[in-house]
């Protein structure tokens, strides 16, 4: 269930992103960054950075769901404005300092004028200085601030430029929101992690649900209810003593997962959730990227590899004179049958074109 309900047939870009909702980002480039690695094996003939490249025909936005990526309007809509009420955009504010909030008004104003805004462009304009950043380093105090009004709402991104994200004013609609409404969103926002992350444990699913938070810090006291409602509604079994849940339209998958070799990325889907990845597979998986080179175990960005619907290893990918360079990897044994070895090197072969390597 895991594997065949996440991994679908591949169908256009648009639709993978409507199917999923929410795709996790990442910049690493290790042969590419995982929105591109999760999307290849679910778009048909994708290529490394057509997500950027079509960015601003799709109606997806860059957004905090329950990670930092790309969300679908449906579902960036369910989430803002990120208040209590649907208030004037600039009210998303009013718990800054005052000194703050009359900043970002100016540079709210200053972005609707414009229409579309570099970073660059706004520092050069408001020379705002510089602050300390989250990790004890020098930031710019304007690029914090964009920071903090996409986030709140008020600023969408509308491409990128060089890696370099541009904005534009993000307008909502005024208007009261009940109690009901305010539900509905949550259970709907619960609805679409749980489709891309299930079947999950117990355990899991309250982890899923509980980051839903950070899409939604307004409604942060109505995860628990949401999470109740959530098991309610959704299909379940208890098997070796945990309880698993999924959506109750899923269908179980048949007996042959096919002959098939992947190399996920490490926010697949398929092995987002480590708890369940060890459950299923029987071994620990660890993204390494920040771990210091003598303590890593596996590669500093090391896919998990995945065997029909098992996952037995794992592959280091590098590019070297324009030649990939894999170094694969296995928990036991390497599987024998030339069926595997068929489909590791067609599996390879599609990456080399993925990358755009001769």
């Amino acid at each position: 269930m895991a594997v065949a309900n996440s991994l679908f047939p591949p169908t256009t870009l648009k639709r993978a992103l409507q199917r999923f909702g929410f795709v996790q980002a990442d910049p690493i480039r290790a042969p590419a960054r995982a929105q591109d690695l999760i999307l290849r094996h679910r778009v048909k003939n994708y290529r490394a950075g057509d997500l950027d490249r079509k960015y601003a025909s799709l109606d997806v936005h860059e957004d905090f769901f329950i990670n930092y990526g790309f969300v679908t309007r449906e579902v960036q809509a369910l989430m803002h404005p990120r208040s209590n009420s649907r208030v004037p955009a600039e009210d998303v504010t009013r718990t800054w300092p005052k000194a703050r909030r009359k900043k970002a008004h100016d540079l709210l104003a200053f972005v609707r004028e414009r229409g579309v805004v570099h970073p660059r462009e706004v520092d050069q304009h408001f020379a705002h200085g510089s602050v300390r950043n989250y990790w004890g380093g020098s930031s710019n105090a304007t690029t914090q601030l964009l920071d903090a009004m996409h986030y709140r709402g008020l600023l969408r991104v509308v491409r990128r430029e060089a890696g370099i994200r541009l904005y534009s004013a993000h307008e909502h609609d005024a208007g009261p929101m009940d109690p009901a409404e305010r539900k509905a969103r949550v259970d709907q926002l619960v609805d679409v992690a749980v489709r891309i992350y299930a079947p999950l444990p117990a355990l899991s699913l309250s982890y899923v649900v509980r980051r839903v938070r950070y899409g939604v810090p307004q409604w942060e006291r109505e995860i628990p209810a949401a999470l109740s409602r959530a098991k309610e509604r959704l299909s379940q079994a208890r098997v070796n003593g945990i309880d698993w849940y999924w959506p109750s339209e899923w269908k179980v998958p048949g007996d042959d997962p096919g002959d098939s070799v992947r190399l996920l990325a490490p926010f697949d889907p398929v092995v987002w959730d480590r708890r369940r990845f060890e459950m299923l597979w029987g071994w620990e998986y660890r993204f390494e990227a920040y771990t210091p080179a003598a303590k890593r175990v596996r590669g500093y960005y090391a896919l998990p590899l995945l065997w029909r619907d098992r996952v037995i290893g794992w592959g280091n990918l590098s590019v070297s004179d324009g030649e990939l360079m894999p170094d694969i990897g296995f928990v036991g044994s390497p599987p024998r049958d030339r069926a595997f070895k068929r489909e590791l090197e067609s599996e390879l072969d599609g990456i080399r074109v993925f990358l755009g390597l001769s």
